[in-house]
């Protein structure tokens, strides 16, 4: 494919600043398009009522989604007020400001999906939607984890596999990163 006007616009996408970002399975396709929209809600003028408006439900809509809240109908409505917006705004801002919304649910419907359905980011970018586990095979009951635990959510006995409460842990990785035998992930 020609990167250019008439290429991009074959294959569905656009022409935008000259710019072009690649991403591969480590990005969260709702997250990406959660922080595209939060440059047009900032960006816009406010004259009219679906970018003004209708830009700021559809990140709440997003938001919802990356912390795990939403559900099943919500992706139905994610789209139909992007069609509106996209339909009826006045500017070129507010016209293309769905787009990522729209692109990612056309092409990543799946990432959408396991964030509503099973409560998962299939990326592990969405924080509220991370888990940290530790392998009772890999823990060694060394206990460093459980000393630089800020919120004291890993508890078990020296020389035993060690658990994390996850009704408690903050996720901060504090954990993970002190770990020297792989033990902890995140799910």
């Amino acid at each position: 494919m020609a990167i250019d006007y008439d290429g991009l616009l074959a294959s569905g996408s656009m022409m935008g600043s000259g710019g072009m970002i690649v991403m591969d399975e480590d990005d969260c396709m709702v997250s990406v398009a959660k922080f595209y929209l939060d440059f047009t809600v900032e960006e816009s003028c406010g004259k009219c009522t679906p970018c003004r408006i209708g830009n700021k439900r559809l990140y709440e809509m997003l938001d919802k989604i990356t912390l795990g809240k939403a559900e099943e109908g919500d992706l139905t409505r994610l789209r139909n007020l992007a069609n509106v917006i996209k339909d009826t705004a006045l500017c070129g801002l507010g016209q293309t400001s769905p787009n990522p919304v729209l692109s990612t649910l056309d092409n990543f419907p799946e990432e959408y999906e396991a964030h509503v359905k099973e409560s998962k980011c299939p990326a592990g970018q969405c924080r509220a939607l991370m888990q940290y586990v530790i392998s009772p095979k890999l823990c060694t009951g060394c206990t460093l984890c459980a000393r630089v635990c800020p919120v004291d959510a890993i508890s078990g006995d020296k020389k035993l596999p060690h658990f994390i409460d996850t009704s408690v842990c903050i996720k901060c990785g504090a954990c993970m990163e002190k770990c020297k035998f792989g033990a902890i992930s995140i799910q």
